[in-house]
């Protein structure tokens, strides 16, 4: 993850980046597959110049590929209060 995000603050876009979607332009996920665990770290790209990550965890989905509710919600929030202080 932090190779990923070296090469994100470069500039450029790591081959584990995908859009997520349903949160917004710019709000990324960085997904990572380790020793069978799936890993995320969700960042927003397009505030300012700046990336912020806004939620990192380990996925133990329990219903499919989905990322759950309850990590989706705390993004949305995150992501709310990061908006309102950056105005």
């Amino acid at each position: 993850m932090a190779r990923a995000l070296t090469i994100l603050a470069e500039g450029q876009m790591p081959d584990i980046a995908k859009t997520l979607t349903g949160l917004g332009a710019g709000v990324m996920e960085l997904a990572l597959r380790h020793r069978g665990d799936a890993f995320r770290v969700v960042y927003a790209l397009q505030i300012d110049d700046d990336i912020w990550v806004v939620h990192a965890f380990q996925k133990k989905s329990k219903s499919g590929i989905k990322t759950p509710k309850q990590d989706i919600d705390l993004i949305q929030e995150r992501l709310k209060r990061l908006k309102e202080m950056l105005k």
